[in-house]
């Protein structure tokens, strides 16, 4: 059972069915993964509805907030935009080509090397970005509503073991 009864949700009956077919293995890391799933989609869902407010895309959104973060000038080649996005070069190229149709970015060669291709924020790329993250940083806080901030801090030190702990399983295991 759940150590807290009050707040069970369709992940606990999904543990307590495995536990029940499969005594033999343990379902307690679907508590964990489970849970991760289900609230990255619905986390996705609502920002989802804020950026589209705003004429945007989730993966716009991620470009613009990676230029932005990047600090002055707001500049990166696609290259190194795919791999702080985890994306592919291609699949930034597509984004890009739309973003410099809208206004948001533009391309500029590199004075020491024309084959450099950088994709920097214009003005109306960087108040837009501005303008949104305020809004998806408050919709984030709201989603967090329910915990303390002693609640939030825990949890995001243990997402952060978590996320060493599932980088260190990716490693190949030495036989």
């Amino acid at each position: 059972m759940a150590a807290d009864e009050t707040f069970r949700d369709e992940v606990d009956e999904i543990v307590d069915q495995w536990r029940e077919q499969r005594p033999d293995v343990s379902p307690d890391a679907i508590g964990v993964f489970g849970r991760i799933t289900r609230i990255n989609i619905a986390q996705r869902a609502i920002l989802r509805e804020v950026h589209e407010r705003h004429g945007l895309t989730l993966a716009a959104f991620d470009v613009l907030a990676n230029l932005r973060r990047s600090g002055a000038p707001h500049r990166k080649t696609a290259g190194e935009l795919a791999e702080s996005s985890l994306l592919t070069s291609g699949g930034i190229t597509f984004r890009l080509d739309k973003m410099e149709a809208d206004g948001l970015i533009r391309r500029t060669r590199s004075k020491e090397d024309r084959r450099v291709v950088y994709a920097e924020l214009t003005e109306l790329g960087l108040a837009k970005i501005d303008e949104v993250f305020a809004e998806h940083l408050a919709t984030e806080q709201r989603m967090l509503g329910g915990l303390a901030e002693a609640e939030a801090a825990l949890l995001t030190a243990l997402l952060r073991k978590l996320g060493a702990s599932v980088d260190a399983s990716a490693q190949p295991v030495e036989g």
